[in-house]
């Protein structure tokens, strides 16, 4: 896909980012443009991929799941590997993210518990029982200095 942002769409992304509830007719007021222009750029935004989607920002913390953990993880290097371990992880609602990275480890996994005894249950019922993790080296968060940015256009 071809990158055919222009100025107000990089506004557009950037208002949507920082409050993705907001009127439609602000939003036109911000970047200057019609309110009808508005909406139909943030709908072709939509229709070529640019936004995903939508999302509220949850505090994690208020819903008890105040404890962000990090998890490097060594497959062993079989075919099947790769593709069962993401399955896996891609079924874990405690699985914020997994990257698959080069570099002394597999995966980088962001795990979010509620509590020491949450993410044991979640070493013990989960990663332990994989089939194919070699080793893991677990990352406990103190406190988070960069969550969730917005990417900078």
């Amino acid at each position: 896909m071809e990158n055919c942002l222009d100025k107000t769409d990089r506004q557009i992304l950037r208002l949507l980012q920082n409050n993705g509830r907001i009127h439609n007719t602000d939003l036109a007021d911000k970047v200057r443009v019609s309110p009808a222009t508005c909406h139909r750029r943030v709908q072709r935004l939509f229709d070529e991929g640019y936004i995903s989607s939508v999302q509220a920002r949850v505090d994690a913390s208020r819903v008890g799941l105040g404890m962000v953990v990090l998890v490097g993880v060594v497959l062993e290097r079989t075919p099947q590997s790769f593709p069962t371990f993401e399955a896996a992880m891609d079924a874990q609602p405690a699985v914020l993210d997994c990257y698959l990275v080069a570099g002394d480890f597999d995966y980088f996994l962001k795990v979010r518990v509620a509590d020491m005894e949450g993410f044991d249950r979640f070493h013990t019922d989960v990663l332990s029982v994989l089939p194919h993790v070699r080793q893991t080296r677990t990352f406990f968060v103190l406190r988070a200095v960069a969550d969730a940015r917005e990417y900078a256009f």
